[in-house]
């Protein structure tokens, strides 16, 4: 499923089909961007490689080389340490993928042309080094004109609660009822998933708008670009961004995105996670700036710590309560169906 067009080509475009590197990596969930990738992009992933790790992500394993035969034309970090830094021993498999053909694309915090091994072979081999999390040149200071075309947005109650899973389930929604809908990325690994974006928490915050206003440019008045939504609105760390997002994004919808039973917001144990309905009407206030007919089609439940029926007595109870669907996308069902038709309303 391709989730992404190219209408605008300074937006950081990746070269897929990819293998996927697990390096070295001690246990499951070190491999977040790499089972990110298994899950929503399966068709672009053709195989696994690693240097010394016992995880796998249940894909082929194979070398660069046989990768390269396969298809791919990139290997994809797929893993994150303490640090986000390039290990030693990560170095010669870097290396011998290159010489195999294919580009290097990483999301992590140090950047792999800081690497005089891997900077060097990629200009003997004429490779590229992908940084995701490197912002492209040239984006605009937000003019906050309206755009044609339709936009929803993830906003949250938190960080890392499913604003980037929801978007790519109501992105896969739409198309299956056979709508035009792209994912537009805004994070690392949605970047990977997309194949394009930007890393909104690299921009420099002058101009977050205005890389919401280049990601989802004008379209014809039926298409859908489904936003991935990014830290808080609430959170005194990330709602900067989170800001800026929401005015460049110029959304026609927002879903709200919660996990029930988080207490406190993400690293700030003394701020108490917000309920929806304040963030819910902050971001309808907020957002009314930038396009006045802004409204919210519902409510992302992260229900993953409840058992089924827990979930669903508390999503009832929630919507009743809000007056709107409440649906957890990955459970999907009747719930999930209402949700889509409450934010295609025209």
């Amino acid at each position: 499923m391709v989730l992404h067009d190219d209408r605008d080509q300074s937006v950081l475009t990746l070269s897929p089909p990819y293998l996927l590197f697990l390096g070295d990596a001690p246990a499951a969930n070190h491999a977040k961007t790499a089972f990110g990738l298994k899950d929503w992009a399966p068709e672009l992933c053709i195989g696994e490689y690693g240097c010394g790790t016992a995880v796998s992500i249940g894909l082929p394993v194979m070398t660069p080389d046989e990768a390269h035969e396969r298809g791919a034309r990139s290997m994809v970090i797929g893993v994150v340490n303490l640090g986000g830094f390039i290990p030693d021993s990560w170095i010669a498999p870097l290396v011998r993928a290159m010489e195999a053909g294919l580009d290097i694309v990483s999301g992590m915090h140090g950047r792999l042309s800081d690497r005089a091994e891997l900077a060097d072979a990629a200009s003997r081999l004429g490779r590229r080094l992908v940084d995701v999390r490197i912002p492209p040149a040239g984006i605009p200071i937000a003019n906050g004109r309206k755009r044609s075309g339709r936009r929803l947005l993830t906003v949250g109650t938190d960080c890392a609660l499913g604003k980037k899973y929801t978007a790519l389930a109501l992105t896969r929604a739409f198309r299956a009822r056979g709508l035009a809908a792209d994912f537009r990325a805004t994070g690392q690994t949605g970047i990977m998933i997309a194949g394009s974006g930007v890393p909104i928490d690299a921009v420099v915050s002058d101009f977050v708008a205005g890389a919401a206003e280049m990601i989802s440019p004008e379209a014809s008045a039926d298409h859908w670009d489904v936003i991935e939504g990014q830290g808080s609105i609430l959170h005194p760390s990330y709602a900067g961004v989170s800001l800026g997002l929401l005015h460049g994004s110029q959304p026609d919808v927002i879903v709200v995105c919660h996990e029930p039973g988080r207490t406190s917001m993400a690293g700030l144990p003394d701020f108490a996670v917000p309920d929806i309905s304040e963030v819910m009407e902050l971001c309808l206030a907020l957002g009314g700036r930038t396009n006045p007919a802004i409204r919210c089609g519902g409510i992302s439940m992260n229900s993953s710590a409840l058992g089924a029926d827990e979930a669903r007595r508390l999503m009832t109870k929630e919507s009743a309560r809000l007056g709107l669907p409440v649906a957890d996308p990955i459970r999907g069902g009747e719930a999930f169906d209402a949700l889509v038709d409450a934010c295609l309303r025209t």
